[in-house]
């Protein structure tokens, strides 16, 4: 945090600016809202993903700063809100506009959320940021601490969380209507077509000059520098898009997808920590994830609740899409029917659910005589959610929680993010060390079997851009 940044943190907190309160913990401000007030909210990152994040914000939010790398992404949101300040830096945002600001959308590349949100949740700001909540497994830890001392309401943009189907199948689950789950299935049809990455890039990309509108230095952020390139000619090798495959910047389909994919499972069986993560895994290359992963997370018993194993699948490897295995999906599948590109699987000793949907809202229970009758798209005991607005993620939780100063209304608050992320980014360390079953020490954060392994649940930031301390 700049001396500037600090300052204005300071004057703030100290001269009980009007309308806001201090929390119990002096950490940061609460704002009292009155019933016409709108919340003020910057967008950080604004193409894109974010683009579609700060439209949403925008739709019952006052957008009073855009922030972008990319001047050109800058100009397109800017014709909606001409009004709404100018930045390329967050920094520089942060300097400028702490005081004029209640929220922040998160929306870069995924080595800069942490880096982003933290400065925000310091300066007593709410937070909504993209999946992956971060780019480290540390990251998500330090993010969901900073949250809960600055009692900040936050949310992380895994939007499935909201809907009526996806809280239906955690509630049956949860009431042991397939019995006792040993096993969970997920897989995704990234990276296959939405981003490069190996074997298509093995090497570090061709230098190419810095486009004009773009802020180079800004958009590697905490990362090492390096050169802007392009992939294969005219392609940008990493922005606007394929940063995504890239470990300096990314976190590959694990990062992308699995906050989506595995958050039914991981909710309705109410995982935390495992205590182990194994892959299996192409060849490893110093600049992009592997083309395809086979991951298995061993988490302990949880209660009455047995151990489990669930199973993370991405990639092709020889040509074809990496599944569960066959005699599973001969199990479930319809004569006719396709496997979706993703999905989910739970395997019950007295049933298995599967959906073939990105967020679990959609599914069938088999054998399904078995289920005849069964309510399987609203939730019953849970709160009731959504059947398919987007926009209620951000508008009916995070806004609802800001207003009421109840952060435990978001859903995907990062309490429940920080975990769902720190356990799925295990396995992009885990596929480094293909073969080998990493014993994971989740109070030390270590791997008590592997330094090595160790060593890449943090990473060094660049000066300027390091994590404000917690």
């Amino acid at each position: 945090m700049s001396r500037i940044t600090r300052r204005r943190a300071l004057q703030l907190g100290t001269a009980g600016a009007a309308g806001y309160l201090l929390t119990a913990s002096g950490a940061s401000m609460r704002r009292v809202w009155g019933a016409n007030d709108k919340i003020r909210v910057a967008g950080i990152g604004v193409g894109g993903k974010g683009s579609g994040d700060i439209e949403q914000a925008g739709k019952f939010m006052d957008v009073v700063a855009l922030c972008d790398i990319d001047d050109q992404r800058i100009a397109t949101r800017a014709r909606t809100w001409p009004d709404a300040k100018q930045f390329f830096d967050y920094r520089v945002l942060f300097d400028k506009m702490a005081k004029d600001i209640d929220a922040v959308v998160v929306s870069t590349a995924d080595h800069s959320h942490a880096p982003a949100s933290m400065r925000a949740m310091k300066l007593g700001k709410h937070v909504y940021c993209q999946k992956p909540l971060t780019h480290t497994v540390h990251e998500a830890r330090v993010m969901r601490e900073l949250a809960a001392k600055a009692k900040v309401c936050t949310q992380m943009g895994n939007q499935g969380s909201a809907l009526n189907g996806l809280r239906r199948a955690v509630e049956l689950v949860r009431a042991g209507t397939i019995g006792a789950v040993r096993e969970a299935h997920v897989w995704t049809n990234r990276p296959a077509h939405y981003w490069k990455q190996s074997p298509d890039i093995v090497a570090r990309p061709k230098e190419a000059p810095v486009p004009k509108h773009v802020h180079w230095d800004e958009f590697i952020g905490p990362a090492p520098m390096r050169p802007y390139a392009v992939a294969f000619a005219p392609r940008p090798a990493y922005h606007p898009h394929d940063w995504r495959g890239y470990w300096d910047f990314g976190t590959g389909a694990l990062g992308d997808m699995a906050c989506h994919t595995a958050n039914m499972a991981f909710r309705a069986l109410q995982l935390d920590a495992p205590v182990a993560v194994a892959a299996e895994a192409a060849e490893i290359n110093s600049e992009t994830f592997p083309a395809w992963a086979h991951i298995q997370y061993l988490f302990p018993a949880r209660g009455a609740a047995p151990a489990c194993t669930l199973h993370w699948y991405e990639g092709k490897k020889d040509g074809k899409t990496v599944l569960p295995p066959a005699e599973l999906l001969a199990k479930l599948l319809k004569k006719g029917e396709k496997l979706a590109d993703s999905g989910s699987i739970l395997v019950g000793d007295k049933g298995i659910l599967f959906s073939p949907n990105d967020y679990g809202a959609q599914f069938r229970i088999t054998p399904e005589p078995d289920f005849t009758g069964l309510q399987t798209t609203k939730p019953e005991k849970l709160p009731a959610g959504v059947d398919g607005d987007q926009d209620a993620h951000m508008k009916r939780e995070w806004a609802e929680a800001i207003r009421a100063g109840k952060p435990e209304l978001a859903s995907s608050n990062f309490d429940y993010a920080g975990r769902l992320t720190e356990a799925m980014l295990l396995g992009n360390i885990a596929v480094r060390f293909a073969g080998t079953k990493l014993e994971w020490d989740a109070a030390k954060l270590t791997f008590t079997n592997s330094a090595p392994a160790t060593k890449l649940v943090s990473k060094e930031y660049r000066k300027g851009f390091e994590l404000p301390p917690v």
